[in-house]
Formats: structure tokens, sequence, C-alpha cells
């Protein structure tokens, strides 16, 4: 039996930015869906699931904002914003609302297919850390890669699956510090060209507010000013 293409779906109004990106996507195996609203987005993504979403931030209607949120309330699959502002503030909220990635307009097609390629790849923590425990266990926290389950003082969070796997990445080495671009190259299975590294910022301040903000715990995802971060207990 074929192996099903995995399929992206296209939340974006602009033509011609449509047409590009469909095409290569559909040269490199990728079955695309295309919509032009956020709406039209939403409407087919509860038909039938995708195995990654591109986002437009600015739409028709319902913003890309908006739509993100929505889906991060009701599925986990990756979410890559994409957009022609290149706007600090516009990266931050993006990531913050729960996108996975962000690539601003103009970009390298070739860096555009290496991200989506990166981020449908989610085997990826799974064979880097083969050679380490599939269940992490730490006072009041244990971390289930199989099944993909994170529990604080017993009580199950929710995790994007980006945000699984930086936890489980640091956790897997307590005490050893990793650089941002470490961290981008290791979790998200790609080399940073740009300003991409603010994502991990970002993906850190989502952790430690759903962990450590929320439970009382003997852990933390620490700063090391100037050189990155590490999971380290108190």
């Amino acid at each position: 039996m074929a192996k099903r293409k995995e399929r992206v779906l296209l939340i974006e109004d602009n033509a011609q930015d449509q047409m590009i990106v469909t095409s290569a996507l559909e040269h490199e195996g990728y079955e695309v869906q295309t919509a032009d609203t956020g709406e039209e987005g939403l409407a087919i993504l509860e038909r039938q699931q995708p195995d990654l979403i591109i986002l437009d931030l600015i739409l028709p209607g319902i913003d890309g904002l908006e739509v993100c949120r929505q889906v991060r309330a009701n599925y986990d699959l990756p979410v890559i914003m994409l957009t022609a502002k290149d706007d600090e503030l516009d990266m931050v909220v993006g990531l913050e609302v729960g996108a996975d990635d962000y690539i601003t307009k103009p970009f390298s097609i070739r860096e555009f297919v290496a991200r989506v390629r990166a981020l449908l790849r989610r085997v990826v923590i799974s064979e880097r850390t083969a050679a380490h425990e599939q269940h992490l266990r730490f006072p009041g926290l244990e971390i289930d890669l199989p099944g993909h389950r994170v529990e604080v003082n017993g009580e199950q969070v929710h995790l994007t699956p980006k945000e699984f796997d930086l936890l489980y990445f640091l956790a897997s080495k307590p005490g050893t510090v990793f650089s941002r671009q470490e961290i981008i190259e290791q979790v998200w299975g790609y080399e940073s060209a740009r300003g991409d590294l603010r994502t991990v910022d970002t993906h850190i301040k989502r952790l430690r507010s759903k962990l450590e903000e929320s439970f009382d715990v003997p852990w933390r995802i620490g700063t090391v000013w100037g050189v990155g971060y590490r999971f380290q207990m108190q």
C-alpha cells in the first residue's frame, strides 16, 4: 500500500505567494490544500486535519493570530506563521499564540521547504534521543516520550509538539547548557540563517509559564546569560 502524502494546509490570500509555495511543496511530494481566508482554513481543518499549517498573519476576516489561537485550542499540529511584516513584535506575538516557527517574506524557497520538512519530521527527537530513557522522571515532573505526555505534580500539562520536544531535549541532559543555535539545530532540525533564534526564547517563555509559574516545583529552565539555557534542579 502506498504511503499517504503528508498534507499541508496553506492559508494565504496572496495569489502569487499561494502559487509559489504550493508549487514548491508539491514538487517536494507534499499534498497542499489552500484557503484564501481564515474562516475557510478553519473549515478545511475541521473537515480533514492536515499534518502542518502555513498561516499568513494578515488575512481578510479572521486574522492569522486568531486562527492560530483556535488551532492551538483544538489541535496538536505544527504551525508556521508566514508574513510580509519583518517586525520583532509581530514575530513574538505570533509565537506566543502558539506558532512553532515564523518566516518573513521575501524568503528563500529552499530554506522555506527545509523549515516545513523539519517541522513535519517529528521523529527527529526520538531518533536523536534513542540512547536516552524514553521516560524522564524528576521530583514533581514526568516526561513520557512515547505517549507525548507531561505531568507536573501528578497533573497532565498540555504542551504543543514543539514545546514538548524542547522540554524533553533540555531535560534529557540536566545541567547541560545549550546555546540557542544548538537548540534550533537539535530541536527544530535546521540551521538558523537569520533572526530565528527568537523562536527559542519565546518557546522557553511559554514553557516557563505552563510549568514553573503554574506549579511549585524544585527545578527550572535556567538562563545562562550570554550562553543559553539549561534544565536544572533548584
